[in-house]
């Protein structure tokens, strides 16, 4: 009796899906039952048609604006000319790449953009987690959402209202050096300075996005067990211990989610914050590779050569995402995608 109630119960029957995880046949059995479940490819269109409706501009838009656009990165193993056309400008192999290989300028371009995304991984990365466990604090939700709504304001200003404003507070006839000057101090000019340019654009961009950042933090923090917090509080732990082994343990495969992310965009800083500021700077300080390109392509129709450097970014993009995916798994977290 005990060894068919073994083998027939709820627990420890084969066939039934609570058994299926324990043996080589049940395992085949719950991939069939769940196939069944989902029924012929003919019947899930009929059944799910308006939804694949829906989607359809989405996909389209996707196909469009940026599948198709890939197939022109032909001309980076090309002379192109806009005159000739795709079809009829005659090929010149990797001489493209070559020349981008052997010049100066931009090596200092790709320097200046790897030294940049380095100090805002260290100084700008984590201002979003700090807003969102400072924003998660407040009690009030009314309040809450006023200064969600005073923090998130600066992200829909543009890059030329943006620099503006620092210019009116840091700039050498700025509000901050005309103060000085009236109390008899020397002024300054932080918006001309090469030295300090590094982190002039990190604190532009920590107030224009780092707020905008925090709503993935924020939702991150609202699927995080509340009742752990309450066990920790009644055995005494402190705010500061609840922090350290609560929230950041339930943020950190976010965070390492979006640092992947962000590592793939090591070479894209942006293009507007530094095309506004490179006269004022010098390009030794400003150049990054969004404005080389700019500067090299467009400014002396040299297509092929814009889009050589171009295909380069975009594959460094994805040896950086794909190794730091990798360590990802190391330290057993899932990344961008895991191997089923």
């Amino acid at each position: 009796m005990l060894r068919d109630s073994v083998h027939t119960g709820p627990a420890g029957d084969l066939t039934s899906p609570a058994g299926t995880g324990t043996t080589k046949d049940g395992g085949r059995a719950a991939v069939r039952t769940t196939r069944a479940r989902r029924g012929p490819l003919r019947t899930r269109l009929k059944r799910d048609w308006q939804l694949l409706l829906m989607a359809l501009p989405a996909i389209g838009l996707l196909i469009v604006f940026h599948y198709v656009p890939l197939l022109g990165n032909v001309i980076a193993f090309q002379d192109y000319s806009p005159y000739v056309g795709i079809a009829d400008s005659p090929w010149a192999g990797l001489s493209n790449f070559q020349w981008l290989l052997f010049d100066e300028s931009m090596w200092d371009a790709t320097l200046n953009t790897l030294s940049i995304t380095t100090f805002q991984l260290i100084f700008y990365f984590p201002v979003p987690i700090m807003l969102a466990v400072l924003l998660d604090s407040v009690v009030r939700p009314r309040l809450r959402l006023f200064i969600q709504g005073i923090v998130y304001l600066p992200h829909f200003f543009s890059w030329v209202l943006v620099v503006t404003l620092f210019q009116q507070m840091f700039g050498g006839a700025g509000l901050l050096s005309q103060t000085l000057r009236d109390h008899g101090y020397d002024g300054f000019d932080l918006m001309t300075d090469p030295d300090t340019f590094i982190a002039l654009v990190t604190a532009e961009t920590i107030w224009k996005d780092a707020d905008w950042g925090t709503i993935i933090f924020l939702a991150a923090l609202a699927a995080i067990n509340q009742n752990l917090y309450e066990a920790a509080a009644v055995d005494g732990a402190s705010r500061w211990r609840r922090l350290w082994h609560i929230t950041l343990p339930g943020l950190r495969p976010v965070i390492i989610l979006l640092l992947i992310l962000r590592l793939g965009e090591a070479l894209n800083v942006g293009f507007e914050q530094f095309f506004l500021q490179r006269d004022a700077v010098g390009r030794d300080a400003a150049e990054v590779l969004d404005t080389f390109i700019y500067w090299r392509t467009l400014l002396t129709g040299e297509w092929s050569y814009g889009a050589a450097a171009g295909l380069v970014k975009g594959l460094v993009g994805l040896v950086l995402i794909l190794m730091a995916n990798k360590v990802a798994h190391r330290f057993g977290e899932q990344g961008i995608y895991k191997k089923s």
